[in-house]
């Protein structure tokens, strides 16, 4: 299973990768490794793959020092760090069109359990999942999967794009979080988990543009026509995929995301609310400002990235109504990190943030946001587009109301647990957020709190895990018929 996209960020792509990694980890008929691998830096060279006794040939100090390398390449950045990998490019579609595959060397958890536990998956798990995750074995692809991806986009302007081979030859299944830039061997089945079609369908709020859509498109048009399985998130983001690509009707199904452990409906108070705001706040907040944040101030929340396509823009006008109308003492708090164009979102924020009216927080850990979650006055989830949304479901199950825009997945995996609006009307935003905070009408809050609690365990773990035991099993039992 592919772990370069726990590499970064708590929440997303990143969290479900940890948390599908610990499912499969305690599946008794399923052996699970970690497919290590880096964006941009070419990895040194893990264990031999394949050898009688494991050892191939190397002593003992000798074995620690090639995952201390794999260790260092990972995280330390050398000046030459980019020559090195537009050779091993170059080298790459050689071997390529020599018919030679890209070998996985291995990596052995003992005695690098703190680094993987650390590095992958504390952000996101519990430390009692310590042993589950980092006693399973890991194996190292070198080539960056940017220079993967580059290679195809370089190669296809000269007629057809070179995509390497790993060798993977000694698994049944591999599963990636993205469309893979890579084949894999005949005898392993590939699973590409999808999780929305946003570069191909809504590409002007993508980063990167041009790279990012070509690299979505391209790695994604190849997995197709090499026969993978499309998981997707949500059955909204299944139709967008069969929107494009209608062939894979048959080769895709839905299986939803679980949602973390850490969130559940507890009797916490808000006395901490102070300490989390002065200290996750990404802007130095004045003696005054910081007077403005009491346990009893009543906030708006949304947790996202901070990009275009998650629409804070009019959540922002919406709010502002609101205090303008009726809610003086309303505050906005934004948790997530600073994506692409925020430039434009953080100055429209900044006015309000430098009165101590509005918030950005960014790394809360996932205890700190569940208590963000449960004394919001609503959660509000504005975005655009979306291939699942957790933070809907996580404050759901964290005991309060969301708001959401009303598009499919919102409608599809929030069911009828939360209060939706048109995403490109202030005005209807600031409707719908009035109707589940107006004191007036406690009816309809309490009336989603508890719709929420029934609607969000369907994404534990207990309920998701099941699914994907019986797809793995199917799977395997069509290669081995075949």
């Amino acid at each position: 299973m592919e772990m370069r996209p726990a590499l970064e960020g708590h929440a997303g792509i990143p969290q479900e990768t940890r948390l599908l990694f610990r499912g499969l980890s305690l599946l008794d008929n399923v052996e699970v490794e970690g497919l290590l691998q880096s964006n941009q830096w070419v990895l040194a060279r893990g264990l031999p793959p394949r050898v009688a006794d494991d050892s191939g040939g190397l002593k003992t100090h000798q074995r620690f020092n090639r995952m201390g390398r794999v260790v260092i390449s990972m995280e330390q950045v050398f000046w030459h760090v980019r020559l090195r990998a537009t050779l091993c490019t170059m080298a790459m579609a050689l071997r390529h069109l020599l018919g030679v595959k890209e070998a996985l060397t291995r990596f052995e958890s003992p005695h690098f359990e703190d680094y993987l536990w650390r590095r992958f998956f504390a952000r996101t798990l519990p430390a009692a999942d310590y042993d589950t995750v980092t006693g399973n074995a890991f194996r190292v692809a070198r080539i960056p999967w940017n220079a993967m991806h580059i290679c195809a986009m370089v190669t296809s302007y000269l007629g057809a794009p070179l995509y390497p081979t790993l060798d993977t030859s000694d698994f049944d299944l591999m599963i990636s979080e993205t469309p893979y830039p890579a084949t894999v061997s005949k005898r392993t089945k590939l699973i590409v988990r999808y999780h929305d079609a946003i570069p191909l369908l809504m590409p002007h709020t993508i980063s990167d543009r041009h790279y990012h859509h070509a690299f979505h498109y391209g790695a994604l048009r190849k997995n197709a026509a090499n026969g993978a399985w499309f998981v997707c998130v949500s059955e909204a983001t299944r139709r967008d995929l069969l929107s494009v690509f209608p062939q894979l009707e048959k080769r895709s199904l839905t299986i939803h995301n679980m949602v973390s452990h850490h969130y559940f409906h507890d009797a916490s108070s808000p006395d901490r609310l102070p300490e989390i705001v002065k200290t996750r706040s990404t802007s130095r907040l004045s003696p005054q400002v910081q007077a403005r944040v009491t346990p009893q101030m009543q906030y708006l929340l949304i947790v996202s990235t901070i990009e275009p396509r998650k629409n804070h823009l009019t959540l922002l006008s919406a709010w502002e109504s609101l205090r303008a109308r009726q809610y003086p003492g309303l505050k906005l708090m934004v948790v997530g990190r600073r994506g692409w164009h925020h430039h434009s979102i953080i100055r429209k924020f900044r006015p309000w943030m430098e009165q101590g009216e509005a918030f950005v927080l960014e790394d809360v850990p996932a205890p700190d946001l569940r208590l963000l979650y449960k004394h919001s006055a609503a959660t509000v989830c504005p975005s655009l587009g979306e291939g699942f949304d957790f933070s809907g479901i996580e404050a759901m199950m964290s005991g309060t109301a969301v708001a959401a825009s009303d598009i499919g997945v919102h409608r599809e995996i929030y069911r009828e647990a939360a209060e939706y609006f048109n995403p490109y009307s202030a005005e209807d935003v600031a409707k719908a957020i009035g109707s589940v905070i107006d004191p007036a009408n406690r009816g309809r809050r309490d009336e989603l709190v508890a719709l929420g609690a029934e609607v969000a365990p369907r994404y534990r773990y207990e309920e998701i895990l099941p699914q994907w035991q019986e797809f793995l099993r199917t799977i395997c039992s069509r290669s081995e018929a075949v």
